[in-house]
This record gives C-alpha cells, structure tokens and sequence, in this order.
C-alpha cells in the first residue's frame, strides 16, 4: 500500500458516495492526516507504507475514518474543522454555518466604503464571526459587538476571535434583544448574513447542508424574508444619524429586501451583485 494507493481508494469511496469533487476532497484529508504537501506527496506517492510502524498505521486508520465520515455526506470543512474566509482561517462546526465566499462580498463592500478604525459596528447573527472578525482584522475597527440565538455558536466565534487576536464584544440573543438599551443610536455600521432560505427549499439541499449544517442558521421560514423585517423594523434605533446596514441576501430577494429598507425609512438602498453577478447584498444609509 503506497499513498498513492490510498488516495486512489479514497477518492472512488468518496466518488461512489455521490461526492463530486471527491478526488480532490481525498487528496485534502491525505495531506492533512500526514502532513503533506503536493511536492512531498508527488515524491512518497509510491514509496510503499509501512506495515510494522505504528504511527502510519494510525494515520492510514485515521484517513479511512475520515473519507467514511465524507462518505456520510458530512461537509470536508467540518472534519478538517477550518474554512478560509478573506484570507483568514476559522474553526468550525456542526454548530455553525461554514463561512462561504459570498459572504466576502458583504466585508469588501463594509471595508471600501467604511473606512475608519473609530466606527462602531454591530454583526447580527454571527455565526463563526467570520464577518465581525474579518472586519474587526482587516478594517481595524476598534468596537466590533457580534451577537447570535445560539449559545454553542458563540463559542466557536469566541475561539475565532482568540485566534485572530481580536477583542470582540459577543452578546447572546436573538438579534437585537441581546444589546443593553444604552447602546440605542451608537453604531455606524450594522451587518448580518441571516437566516434567508425559505424553509420549503431547504428540503432540496445538498445533504451537506440540509442535514449537517444548523437549521437555526439557515431556515428563513415561509418566504426567507423573516429576520429581513425584524431588522429592518429595528436597525434604525440602533444606528447613528448616517449610519449604514449592509445585508447579505439570496440572490432573488433584492427588490423584497430592498422594499423592507424603504419602508423602515433608509435612504440610498441599493442591491449590490457578488462576482458571478447575483444579487448579493442590500445596504441603506440611516437619514440624518
């Protein structure tokens, strides 16, 4: 058995458990149970594996054990427990949404046009911290307040935060309820990637998501647009004269979110498109 040889049963376990990219999916759980990279890897392909060493019998145990748990559909992010997001690794779990390149949309847009280390921002639904964290390492933002529903998800985005040597303020409960009354009128910016899927299309999910992924993060009830109305409704008393909101949606729900804005009374609402050209974010401007 050489490590070739194990990546070549590796990637037709993964294959024929419906895994589409699962040549590349083995290749990553190879390099990291035995630390490789892809030119130690393409000069001890074929050497052959030790039988008698413990150590690598460990390894290749602990390879198949997680090419059985790819296999049963769990996300590779989850078993490698990290994901890339701006440049920056996160840890994390089945407790919350593993960050996507979408999302990066939403901390570009923050960091061009919200420039400043003294402004205030607010992250509803935190989830990993991705978004506060990311602001908070590469904006320089001095008062970064993250808040979310679930007790296990702040723990991760906790760890995140120690990681990236960052001092985030991290508040429990359900969007706006979890901040101190004081705090009314004294932030400049408000950002949230929400709950947006309506909850009759979470059904038809890859089953990395539907079945692996936290509900709580994703389930947008009936029409996806829940949590939209209870920040829109909200956001205005929380922010500055001036301040701004920046919303990741689903790529059909500008126009509805956009309309929730304008009712709440923001001005300057618009849809901004993320790189393949959807309809990505919704930000509006507090008047004042």
């Amino acid at each position: 058995m050489t490590l070739y040889d194990l990546l070549t049963e590796g990637s037709a376990a993964l294959l024929q458990a419906g895994d589409t990219d699962g040549e590349n999916d083995a290749k990553l759980l190879l390099f990291e149970v035995f630390h490789l990279d892809l030119v130690h890897f393409l000069m001890d392909r074929l050497r052959p594996l030790s039988e008698s060493d413990a150590e690598t019998q460990e390894k290749m145990q602990t390879y198949r054990g997680m090419i059985a748990k790819r296999a049963s559909r769990i996300p590779l992010q989850q078993i490698l427990g990290s994901q890339e997001f701006m440049g920056l690794e996160f840890y994390v779990n089945e407790h919350v949404l593993i960050p996507r390149q979408d999302t990066e949309t939403l901390v570009e847009l923050v960091l061009q046009e919200q420039q400043g280390r003294e402004k205030k921002l607010l992250d509803l639904c935190t989830g990993s911290g991705c978004i506060a964290i990311s602001l908070a390492v590469k904006g320089g933002y001095e008062s970064v307040t993250a808040t979310d529903l679930s007790e296990e998800a702040l723990k991760v985005a906790e760890r995140n935060a120690k990681t990236h040597q960052k001092k985030i303020i991290f508040r429990q409960g359900d969007l706006f309820s979890a901040l101190p009354r004081t705090e009314a009128g004294t932030f400049d910016i408000i950002t949230s990637n929400p709950p947006y899927i309506p909850t009759a299309v979470i059904a038809t999910l890859e089953p990395e998501v539907r079945e692996h992924e936290p509900m709580m993060a994703l389930d947008g009830t009936e029409d996806g647009l829940r949590f939209y109305r209870q920040i829109a409704q909200e956001a205005g008393t929380w922010l500055k004269p001036g301040g701004a909101i920046y919303l990741e949606i689903g790529y059909d729900q500008g126009e509805a979110v956009s309309g929730l804005l304008r009712e709440a009374g923001f001005d300057k609402v618009r849809v901004v498109k993320d790189l393949p050209g959807k309809d990505r974010v919704v930000c509006g401007v507090w008047p004042g």
